[in-house]
């Protein structure tokens, strides 16, 4: 969305134009992914990461406009609450050292910001729920006073009145109703991209949807909310709630949610995800690019049609871009903010290298393995884990099976590092990150598990909120030393 949104009202007039340019550049899409510069094996990875703002006490800290005013650079951007912001890596072209190149700009992105953050009584966290934020916290007061999230707030809301109701159970049970769309920006995530050819598109996405659970399972950092126990990932169920406004209408079905893991198997390309969305998902926020003119660029921006699919919330994403001559990307979107810089890096080359390395036979899994059921086991990793156990095809026996998730990841390590071979990068730089996994692999730990296992320690003789508290300073000490989570001490 970035900076295009300049207003929050929209009339008539604006959705039916926006909605014909959609359409018109859908046929612009399919177009340009025939063209030869969108089919060149070069592939890139790039990142954003999602950051909490805490004072002294470990609260949510609402300054992200002063701190941004204060760093000046366009790579650091605002996110919907007050209390958070976003770091926008830039991409690495491959062959090289990507993920080192990565960890690098990160941890040089922390040093700046936390010096203009220090002058805020403000520190930076990456983390997927913040243990110590509170009810309070989700009021519409928070929210980054932007045009475009004003924009998205009101387009939302006029799907139901703008009223959501939060229901997670896990060990605790945490229910909530209430309006606006701050609740979301409790969510904070590391995105990665990976650029790669269009003809390899549709059997990679397959590929990263079947093993997006696997990878969460073992990255989960989200298990605690306003001091209630709740997903390992409580993230993915509280951002899908947060936002969801459908009414049913009368009907006896519902619409699909714009946070979603997805309505099947890619068949043909990045195309028919695009698609999907204008298809399935009204528009909510219809801003006319008036200084772009599509028919004379080359490749288009697609402005409008871009607008719109991030607007669609999916938990793996197909992205354009017009820049280097055209391409596509995959979004991998399910991945938690921290625990520490070489734990999201190794997250990321987990993923792509997982990714790359089994798509010469996802149609072989996906033909035994109905896309109802991958959706199950990410939802099953975000509630459990590295406990979960996901339902995968039997090629012994015929059939479906239950089996433990770490199984799994082992049985695919192999093909992760085959695929990350496929990327043609430094093998230093890809070992140093799968034994970062091996690690925590071997020692069946997360971040989700360390926090648990901290909180239920100061539980036995704190208050939920100095447990909170005291956890929360406990993970900043130690996402400082730099040290992955696997490293960190339980006592």
């Amino acid at each position: 969305m970035g900076t295009a949104v300049v207003k929050d009202k929209f009339t008539d007039d604006d959705y039916h134009a926006f909605n014909g340019r959609m359409e018109l550049q859908l046929t612009q899409l399919r177009e340009q992914l025939n063209q030869p510069a969108f089919h060149r094996k070069l592939f890139s990875v790039g990142a954003e990461l999602e950051l909490y703002l805490i004072d002294d006490e470990g609260l949510p800290s609402p300054v992200n406009q002063e701190i941004l005013d204060a760093a000046n650079n366009p790579q650091f951007t605002p996110e919907l609450n007050r209390y958070n912001l976003e770091m926008n890596m830039s991409p690495v072209a491959l062959p090289g050292a990507p993920f080192k190149a990565l960890h690098d700009e990160i941890n040089a992105f922390f040093g700046d910001l936390r010096r203009h953050a220090a002058a805020f009584n403000t520190d930076l966290i990456p983390i997927g729920t913040l243990p110590t934020l509170r009810t309070e916290h989700f009021d519409p007061s928070y929210m980054t006073d932007k045009p475009r999230f004003h924009a998205l707030a009101r387009g939302l809301a006029s799907e139901e009145g703008g009223r959501y109701r939060i229901n997670i159970n896990g060990k605790d049970s945490f229910l909530m109703e209430g309006e606006g769309i701050a609740a979301e920006g409790a969510n904070t995530s590391f995105q990665v991209h990976l650029r790669l050819p269009a003809d390899h598109f549709a059997h990679c996405f397959n590929a990263a949807q079947l093993m997006t659970p696997l990878v969460l399972s073992l990255a989960a950092n989200s298990p605690l909310l306003s001091g209630y126990r709740l997903w390992q990932e409580t993230r993915v169920a509280l951002f899908k709630q947060s936002v969801d406004f459908r009414n049913a209408r009368g009907q006896n079905w519902r619409y699909p949610s714009r946070v979603n893991f997805g309505q099947g198997w890619v068949r043909q390309g990045a195309w028919e995800l695009f698609a999907e969305n204008v298809a399935l998902f009204p528009a909510i926020l219809p801003v006319i690019y008036e200084d772009d003119d599509t028919s004379q660029q080359n490749p288009p921006p697609l402005s409008e049609l871009c607008l719109h699919n991030g607007t669609v919330w999916s938990w793996n994403r197909a992205v354009y871009s017009n820049a280097d001559d055209g391409h596509v990307r995959i979004e991998f979107r399910a991945l938690p903010a921290g625990p520490t810089t070489i734990d999201m890096v190794a997250n990321a080359a987990f993923i792509i290298g997982l990714t790359l390395g089994t798509q010469e036979f996802a149609n072989e899994l996906m033909t035994g393995l109905p896309f109802r059921l991958a959706e199950y086991n990410f939802y099953r990793s975000a509630q459990d884990g590295i406990n979960a156990k996901l339902l995968w095809p039997s090629h012994h026996m015929g059939g479906i099976i239950e089996r433990p998730v770490v199984e799994l990841i082992e049985q695919f390590l192999p093909l992760a590092r085959e695929g990350l071979d496929i990327l043609g990068g430094d093998k230093d730089d890809s070992d140093a990150c799968m034994k970062v996994i091996e690690e925590r692999l071997a020692k069946r730990t997360n971040g989700a598990r360390w926090q648990l296992e901290r909180y239920e320690h100061y539980r036995q003789h704190c208050s939920v909120e100095e447990s909170s508290a005291r956890l929360l300073r406990d993970y900043v000490e130690n996402f400082k030393t730099g040290k992955p989570v696997a490293e960190w001490a339980k006592d």
